[in-house]
């Protein structure tokens, strides 16, 4: 996508148009560069990587790749520039990390969850937060983990419900506060509408709302500085800014709320460029660009 702005107000065109044969669940650009990956479900039940470069107006596909279950997420947050290993997270619970130059086996692998992995994210690498290279994976399973490729079989840490607790489908994982070697939270997203937030050094919940309707994708307008603001998107049409400098003790972040649209809003980016820009995804096929 490329926005050209006008006298009025900003206009987005499209510059590309690709049609793809399968269910497409997550894209990335890979970093540093003009390709970008799809991962998704093929109509037999198998998963798709497909890597294409970007070659004036079109995309020229360079690889696909199956694999045996269906991909559903995908992050480059946690490995080097020089190395761009892509982790994903499939339908059947695992974590991969794949060597997009030899993919044929991962490089890490590891049941991380009992159920579908629906979300995940990196940070520690790409030169973008302080500390080690972790990713976090959020699933149907109720739990939220935070694993390190460096070490293997067990996750970092474990955020579950306690014992009684009803398990809610976590939706949506984000980092953030990564800005020096101790500081970093997890924010989650729920099904039921709870938002919960991780303090990895204190091993502790920090916050916890709920915003009524299920919570579809979290982001923080930057992962590598103090926390600033966190975007919030639901099944409804609505997003959600949380202020996340400054928490009062019972009324934790003040926020404010759009509705965008009349559907889900799946997802929100921020421009790594500007943090105060960043763009919804809904369900009717729409962008929506905000500042």
């Amino acid at each position: 996508m490329s926005a050209a702005v006008g006298a009025e107000r900003p206009q987005v065109v499209s510059h590309v148009q690709q049609a793809l044969s399968y269910t497409v669940f997550d894209c990335k650009w890979v970093p540093r560069s003009a390709r970008v990956l799809c991962l998704g479900s093929a109509a037999r039940g198998t998963g798709v990587i497909q890597l294409y470069e970007l070659h004036g107006a079109r995309l020229q596909l360079l690889r696909e790749i199956e694999k045996p279950k269906p991909i559903k997420c995908g992050t480059f947050g946690a490995t080097s520039l020089q190395q761009r290993y892509l982790a994903t997270g499939d339908f059947d619970g695992n974590l991969n990390i794949w060597n997009l130059e030899a993919p044929e086996l991962p490089v890490y692998s590891v049941k991380g969850h009992k159920e579908i992995i629906n979300s995940i994210d990196g940070v520690g690498g790409l030169g973008i937060g302080e500390g080690a290279p972790e990713i976090v994976t959020g699933s149907r399973d109720g739990t939220v983990k935070v694993w390190d490729p460096r070490q293997n079989d067990t996750p970092v840490a474990n955020m579950e419900p306690v014992q009684g607790e009803s398990k809610r489908d976590c939706w949506t994982v984000a980092f953030g506060n990564a800005y020096n070697q101790e500081e970093r939270v997890v924010c989650a997203g729920y099904d039921n509408g709870d938002i919960k937030l991780f303090d990895l050094k204190t091993m502790s919940l920090r916050w916890e709302t709920n915003i009524k309707n299920g919570v579809c994708s979290v982001e923080f307008d930057r992962k590598d500085i103090n926390m600033n603001k966190l975007v919030a998107t639901s099944l409804e049409g609505k997003f959600h800014v949380f202020d996340m400098r400054t928490q009062h003790p019972t009324k934790g972040f003040a926020s404010v709320s759009e509705k965008a649209q009349k559907s889900t809003i799946w997802q929100v980016r921020h421009l790594p460029q500007n943090r105060d820009v960043f763009m919804t995804s809904g369900g009717s096929g729409s962008l929506h660009l905000w500042k």
